[in-house]
């Protein structure tokens, strides 16, 4: 499906991507405490909101 070559450089590529995202958070790690306290409650009801969707579906399709 994908050459050796393909597989070597997407391997690098994600690689280099996830050392690139680990120092950009780490540099910004001051500022996420600062404007993004709580967003855990955010995704909280999301993924309430997602479970109670599924729940809905589970007991109208009987």
């Amino acid at each position: 499906m994908f050459s050796q070559g393909q597989l070597i450089f997407g391997l690098c590529f994600f690689i280099a991507f996830v050392i690139v995202m680990i120092f950009a958070y780490r540099k910004d790690l001051a500022l996420h405490k600062i404007f993004y306290k709580g967003n855990y409650k955010v995704l909280l009801v999301f993924l309430l909101f997602i479970a109670i969707l599924f729940v809905i579906k589970f007991f109208f399709k009987r």
